[in-house]
């Protein structure tokens, strides 16, 4: 066969008839009708039906195709006839003619496949086995072939398209794209990184880029103004659904702009991939600051697809006589809630009262939940006789309750915990009650991020130490000061999905060492860690900013599938394993030795504490976070040495019938003050700030006995 000379399955149609023409493809299905064979021919542009007939093929010809099977690969010659009236096929898109077949060659033959892979039914009315029940990790397994059925084919078509439309985009708006290295430096961006031992440089690492950050803005430091990548990068990440610990991100960097630039260039741009899969974005997107997302859907990446949305009716119930809500108002607490409309038939009270308030918003993380439903322009609930009449008509007003309603409120001393819970279970009952409409999609900026979270040991940044503070007078000392900056960060949000996000950076040095500073970086781990980039800024560093848009979740969402899995070519199943290639796997000692990893770090101790391991005292002062004072360390060796030989004595007692005994005399350790103080997180309230329930100045606990 004279491959040049090949015509494309899927590329025939009525305008060929009676031309002859070369195929090649795979079998894709097969019907044996005696005499005459069908089979369906598939390449990647398409499926068309070749017929074997003795009146029209060669003796052999047909011989050979009887023993055809699925998947094997063929290439065939042929001339193309319109299929007679009442034998089309409307299942593919060249239903109207066929290739009678007057030769067949055998390419190569295919083992019985592990599921199917036809798409296309042969006849009409007839069913395709599909491979929806067939486990994923059997497809990854062998991917080759399930990438063979025209969906995935489809998919990965479309992917091509909307990569290929994002680099138009941003050539006519003047950006060029610039490879960043794979082998870099580990840098702490929020994930942890994947390692790469260097056989050159002895037990020296390179790492595997989480992102392109450091070395955009470095692009920006050297004027090229408009850069993009569509890179790829590397996470270690614990598991989600929608994560894979390699993807790839469009990554775009630019100088001498603002927020407003941003926004235009990326809704042009997301408008325009998403146009690729026939869907059509409104314009221009919401914006939302991050306050006011979490205030009214209790999510930075809301669904806003459908309605409700929070109302707060903290200061309905300011004089309320009902117990529990009093009491969480005097602890400085809210009540929020939301209207489910109409919906009054579908939330009975049972399902209310015991399924939601006693299961459904507990797994949420909200102590309770109160609902009330409004019949007669009255509410009904088990509790509603609690409230006075002034505040029965307060929450119809407040809710714009209307006949039908169900009203459902999460009160808390927490506001993180209302909100999170309420948000939880505004998407919980937006599902059960089918009030997403599936064809609409609702963009969004989020905006106004707090700079800096609260942690254990401190604070650490919302997004990476190198977004720009909304303003720059502030104490890199001052923690309160700290946790109230904001950001002048931006992530798009589509359908509840977080797209991707930037900011604008930082291009000031004394803001990023402040910043830097705040972070509890001193100037020798700033040097380790980021020396080479905060030399830039000796040299005349421009304004600029910048986002990542997420690809693989950005294309999944315009083809509507599953997963991003299902747009990716090899991905690794759920636990971040490639059941293809059995990767990750061991490596042979060789390997290691020629690494110097055998013998890694030596004597070194490798986990926390590990240097107190020698000293007992030391040990258990590490182990319990519990500082020991020197007046205090000879009584404690005391207590260890005495611990120690009542294990020896239990040790030896091990199989005998002796009672055992406490050998340590009874006495009790405490430290001497020189008079009782109270302590001053009792004063100003910060204490009883996350106990269950507060009385008087004291915590209330369950009771142990009845």
């Amino acid at each position: 066969m004279i491959y040049r000379e090949r015509t494309h399955c899927g590329q025939l149609s009525n305008a060929d008839e009676n031309r002859e023409i070369r195929l090649a493809g795979w079998v894709d299905a097969f019907r044996d009708h005696g005499e005459v064979l069908f089979i369906h021919l598939r390449d990647r542009s398409g499926v068309v039906q070749v017929v074997f007939s003795p009146d029209a093929s060669p003796a052999d010809v047909c011989e050979k195709a009887g023993q055809l099977r699925n998947e094997y690969c063929v290439a065939v010659t042929g001339r193309v006839f319109r299929r007679s009236h009442g034998t089309e096929n409307p299942n593919i898109e060249t239903g109207g003619i066929e290739v009678v077949a007057t030769e067949l060659s055998v390419l190569s033959k295919a083992d019985t496949l592990p599921f199917p892979i036809s798409e296309k039914a042969m006849v009409v009315g007839a069913t395709v086995k599909g491979v929806e029940s067939v486990a994923e990790d059997l497809r990854l397994q062998y991917r080759y072939l399930d990438l063979r059925r025209p969906s995935m084919q489809h998919n990965f078509m479309q992917r091509h398209r909307i990569f290929r439309c994002v680099r138009d985009y941003l050539d006519e708006c003047g950006f060029i794209e610039v490879e960043t290295p794979i082998l870099t430096k580990s840098t702490p961006e929020g994930a942890r990184d994947y390692l790469v031992p260097s056989r050159i440089h002895e037990k020296q690492f390179y790492a595997l880029p989480q992102s392109p950050q450091l070395f955009k803005q470095l692009l920006m430091v050297s004027g090229f103004e408009r850069y993009y990548q569509l890179a790829r990068c590397f996470r270690d990440e614990d598991l989600r659904p929608n994560r894979q610990p390699e993807f790839t991100q469009l990554d775009i960097e630019t100088s001498f702009i603002d927020e407003e630039f941003m926004y235009t260039l990326l809704e042009e741009l997301t408008v325009r991939m998403f146009r690729i899969g026939g869907v059509e974005l409104p314009r221009p997107f919401l914006r939302m600051t991050y306050g006011e997302s979490i205030d009214t859907t209790g999510s930075d990446r809301p669904d806003l697809r459908f309605g409700l949305r929070f109302i707060d009716a903290t200061d309905v119930f300011c004089g309320t006589s009902y117990g529990i809500f009093r009491q969480i108002l005097q602890r400085g607490g809210c009540i929020k809630g939301i209207n489910v409309k109409g919906q009054s038939e579908k939330l009975s009270k049972n399902v209310l009262q015991n399924e939601y308030a006693k299961q459904i918003v507990l797994g949420f993380g909200a102590k309770g939940m109160t609902w009330m439903r409004v019949i007669d322009g009255t509410l009904e609930s088990n509790i509603v006789q609690f409230f006075s009449r002034k505040e029965q008509q307060g929450i119809l007003e407040r809710f714009d309750a209307e006949n039908g309603d169900v009203i459902i409120m999460i009160a808390d001393p927490s506001y993180e915990i209302v909100t999170s819970a309420l948000g939880l279970l505004r998407l919980h009952l937006a599902e059960r009650l089918d009030l997403i409409p599936r064809a609409s999609y609702s963009p969004v900026w989020i905006t106004d991020f707090p700079l800096f979270e609260a942690t254990e040991e401190g604070i650490t940044s919302s997004h990476h130490p190198f977004t720009a503070p909304d303003r720059t007078d502030f104490d890199p000392d001052n923690r309160d000061d700290l946790l109230a900056l904001h950001s002048r960060a931006y992530d798009l949000v589509v359908n509840g999905e977080e797209l991707g996000g930037g900011s604008i950076r930082i291009n000031s040095k004394d803001v990023q060492r402040r910043i830097f500073q705040a972070l509890g970086l001193s100037e020798r781990e700033v040097e380790e860690k980021f020396g080479f980039f905060i030399r830039a800024f000796d040299y005349g560093i421009p304004p600029h900013g910048g986002l990542a848009l997420g690809m693989d979740r950005v294309v999944s969402m315009i083809l509507g599938t599953s997963s991003i899995r299902e747009v990716i070519a090899f991905p690794k199943n759920r636990s971040a394993f490639c059941p293809l290639t059995q990767a990750p796997s061991r490596v042979a000692q060789e390997q290691l030795a020629e690494l110097s990893l055998l013998d890694l770090g030596g004597s070194e101790k490798l986990l926390p504490g590990s240097e107190q391991e020698d000293n007992p005292v030391d040990a258990l002062s590490w182990v319990s976070r519990i500082a020991v004072d020197d007046s205090e360390r000879s009584h404690i060796e005391k207590a260890v040495d005495d611990a120690r030989r009542l294990a020896e004595i239990v040790n030896d007692c091990r199989g005998s019938d002796e009672p055992l005994f406490s050998v340590v005399s009874v006495v009790n350790r405490t430290r001497t003050e020189p008079r009782a103080r109270r302590s001053s997180f009792a004063e100003n309230g910060e204490l009883f700030r996350n106990a269950p329930s507060v009385k008087g100045d004291f915590f209330k606990v369950a009771s142990i006995l009845e």
